[in-house]
């Protein structure tokens, strides 16, 4: 797993070394956090149902913005080819750009963790909830990573990974409304009903957010996140060849 290591390291540095992860974690917190804030004090309510409720539509804007130049940038600036003449097995280029972004999703998501003490300060907050709402993040942040790895390898622009990662995703969300559903039954009998059950995030994070972490849902998340990693590597090793 060194080689891994090596791709992890360089694509940490690519966000560090640049004013863009500062810029991606401030917005991020304004954006959460700030948002948050505003409510609980109109609700004064000890707990973060709305933090954990809204994620899903900020990580939309995010994780697209996060991804799309994981592979695009490469392709842009000449230096896909130099990696896949690397004496790297693909897997490990695509594994090791994924956890790299993971760890900066993590980092921003761990500059929250002011809200749960705040909320110890000041209250009696369900700290298991808190804490299911905190890996039922963590789970949709890396699905929608691992959606937006592959699609930024299909593309040299990162505009065009950003719009398509960002609609992919967006697809996972409303296919749990009943907008979605009831529109797409209209059209074809069963056809909504069917798409949220097998591609509805919202659901699953919504249960796994409120405490009940349910083996199903955990697997959901699990498998689609390796499934586009899984494509990814496919994608990559039909140009190397």
């Amino acid at each position: 797993m060194k080689d891994v290591g090596v791709i992890f390291r360089r694509e940490m540095g690519a966000y560090f070394h640049s004013p863009i992860a500062y810029i991606f974690i401030v917005v991020f917190l304004f954006l959460t956090s700030g948002f948050y804030t505003n409510g609980f004090f109109l609700a004064g309510v000890a707990d973060m149902r709305d933090f954990f409720g809204t994620l899903p539509l900020y990580l939309l804007f995010f994780i697209p913005a996060l991804t799309m130049r994981l592979w695009a940038e490469d392709q842009r600036l000449g230096t896909f080819e130099l990696l896949m003449t690397l004496p790297m097995k693909p897997w490990h280029i695509v594994l090791g750009k994924y956890l790299a972004g993971l760890a900066f999703y993590a980092i921003a998501l761990a500059c929250t963790f002011t809200i749960p003490i705040s909320l110890m300060w000041i209250g009696h907050p369900d700290l298991g909830a808190i804490a299911c709402g905190y890996f039922g993040s963590l789970l949709l942040g890396a699905l929608f990573l691992a959606i937006g790895i592959f699609v930024s390898g299909l593309f040299r622009d990162q505009i065009a990974a950003f719009i398509l990662t960002l609609l992919a995703c967006a697809f996972f969300v409303l296919a749990g409304t009943q907008f979605f559903v009831a529109i797409l039954d209209g059209w074809v009998d069963g056809l909504g009903s069917f798409l949220s059950s097998a591609f509805a995030v919202n659901l699953r994070f919504e249960g796994i957010e409120r405490g009940v972490i349910g083996l199903d849902d955990v697997l959901f998340f699990l498998s689609f996140s390796i499934v586009f990693l899984v494509l990814n590597t496919l994608s990559l090793e039909g140009r190397k060849y």
